[in-house]
């Protein structure tokens, strides 16, 4: 297994129609966005007009958390709902997706035959749990909405705080330990190529 910690501080912000968007990750590392040569990608985005669109995606398969706030999301032809904080969207990038309201959100965009999963983990102050790392995925990803925490698999030792991503590439079956310093809040995705 590799460990890799992505400080917020890395991240790029940049501006889409609707308001800001934060690059996570990427695979292949030099894949390109606008050009969607990418295996997946992870993101935040903050939702900051009323009504907004989303970008057309051909060949996309999108999973979209909320992580604050709630909208209505509205895909033509298919369904709408009401998303509020940690409920899950699966969508193709090809359907014309629009939505009403402001949130925070999380994106998993895969393409190809990877396909991935997003789950929530809310920790009490003190709080220690132990996390199953399955070797069924090749990468595990926790981003750090709220708090800070500290993980420990097998002898690797790593301190995050809010904004944080902790990747773990080439994932074996193994328990991580983590531990929370105070209240704190998790999105995990999940990916295999």
């Amino acid at each position: 297994m590799k460990f890799i910690q992505i400080p917020s501080e890395e991240f790029k912000i940049n501006k889409w129609s609707g308001g800001t968007t934060t690059q996570l990750f990427i695979y292949p590392p030099k894949a390109n966005y606008q050009q969607q040569n990418f295996n997946f990608r992870l993101s935040s985005a903050t939702v900051e007009t009323e009504e907004s669109s989303f970008t057309v995606l051909p060949e996309v398969s999108r999973k979209l958390m909320i992580l604050d706030g709630n909208i209505t999301i509205n895909h033509k032809n298919h369904y709408s709902k009401q998303l509020k904080k940690w409920d899950i969207d699966t969508f193709e990038g090809n359907w014309e997706t629009s939505s009403i309201g402001k949130c925070t959100d999380f994106n998993l965009m895969t393409t190809r035959n990877t396909f991935g999963d997003l789950s929530s983990l809310k920790l009490t102050d003190g709080k220690n749990i132990n996390y199953q790392l399955d070797d069924r995925w090749d990468w595990i990803f926790i981003y750090v909405v709220e708090g800070n925490f500290k993980a420990s698999i097998k002898d690797a030792l790593q301190y995050l705080k809010k904004g944080d991503l902790f990747v773990i590439k080439d994932v074996i079956t193994s328990m991580a330990q983590i531990t929370s310093s105070e209240n704190s809040e998790l999105v995990i995705a999940k990916i295999k190529i």
